[in-house]
């Protein structure tokens, strides 16, 4: 929230204030997207090497042997009051697209819609001046943009990446005996919820915020030097809806652990307690018909595994040799929450279950 004086007048501006759902929450539904996409005649060209047909994190098309363009584009509405942090999310997020498929981020493009009859420029000014910290701590050029009216503001940018063609790393590459890492804490969702009815407690909202605004461009890094060939980042899909488009696309099943999922301070008691964001349900509705639930599972692991997450942590699947090492790496390189959450192996012939989930 920015406050300060115009003609002697007093003026505030919540960036909250017109806000429904914020973040990767404002997603539209991946069961609502999957339906909407199947009449999208999308373009087919032999240097397209990653297109939208399986649902990755960005589109690759390939220049020539040495080099291939990463390209995406992210953008939503504030999910906290403060601009400049606001701004830092909302970068964070859409240069992990970059990050997640192994590439070096190196120009970004700002996407701007606010409102046009606030007399409070400066709201507007430190969104960007957050977003241009992040970008330029990826390594990137910040190179201009394109601003719209709207009564909701929002913001994110449209990313340029890079990559060796033969070092792309996507969500379809899985392979059978792999070890499934996750390199951040969920449960963004449930704890910004709470924080809007006065529930989530300061310190375990800071610590959601640290995570969110946190780059994965060390992940990229340890990524690519230990040779991982799938990954993802988790956003607005959960946990859960990611991890089918690995397995989907990767044509595995995927097993997962419940109580190893590193979670957010405050998010299970804020389950527990039913504040369960709308979006969380959306996600279950995709997820559940794919997903194999335990019995015995806990119903608020089972939410939060469907909870959708802002500027999440990248899930990536490593040969099991490398998979101490690749955890110990992204410890040590601030992703203090790393966790091997479960295992690849081979698909059940004629299920539907591309996951267990106990």
């Amino acid at each position: 929230m920015i406050k300060k004086s115009l003609k002697g007048l007093h003026v505030e501006y919540d960036l909250l204030k017109n806000i429904e759902s914020g973040g990767c929450s404002a997603k539209l539904s991946p069961g609502r997207l999957e339906a909407l996409l199947k009449g999208i005649p999308f373009s087919k060209n032999k240097n397209l090497l990653v297109g939208a047909e399986t649902s990755d994190d960005a589109a690759v098309y390939k220049i020539n042997d040495e080099t291939a363009v990463i390209q995406t584009v992210d953008f939503f509405p504030p999910i906290c009051s403060d601009p400049y942090l606001f701004g830092q999310i909302a970068a964070a997020n859409a240069l992990s697209d970059v990050f997640a498929m192994g590439g070096k981020a190196v120009l970004a493009l700002n996407l701007v819609m606010f409102p046009a009859d606030e007399t409070d420029t400066d709201t507007l000014r430190h969104i960007l001046q957050g977003g241009a910290e992040k970008i330029s701590k990826a390594g990137a050029v910040l190179a201009g943009g394109h601003t719209i009216i709207d009564k909701v503001p929002k913001y994110g940018l449209a990313v340029t990446g890079i990559v060796h063609p033969n070092r792309i790393i996507t969500n379809t590459n899985a392979c059978v005996g792999d070890v499934i890492i996750l390199t951040k804490s969920i449960g963004t969702g449930v704890i910004l919820a709470g924080h809007k009815i006065n529930e989530t407690k300061h310190n375990d909202l800071n610590s959601a915020m640290d995570s969110m605004k946190q780059l994965n461009k060390k992940t990229a890094e340890i990524m690519q030097k230990y040779e991982i060939k799938c990954a993802t980042d988790i956003t607005g899909f959960g946990l859960l809806g990611h991890c089918h488009e690995i397995a989907a696309g990767s044509n595995v099943a995927l097993d997962i652990s419940a109580g190893k999922i590193p979670l957010l301070t405050g998010a299970y008691d804020l389950m527990n307690m039913g504040c369960i964001p709308c979006a969380a349900f959306s996600n279950l509705k995709f997820a559940e018909q794919y997903t194999m639930f335990s019995k015995q599972l806990d119903y608020n692991l089972k939410m939060l595994a469907c909870d959708a997450q802002t500027s999440g942590g990248i899930l990536l699947c490593s040969p099991q040799n490398k998979a101490d090492n690749v955890v110990r790496e992204l410890v040590d390189a601030g992703y203090s929450s790393t966790a091997i959450i479960g295992n690849v192996r081979v698909a059940d012939e004629g299920s539907l279950y591309s996951m267990t989930l106990s």
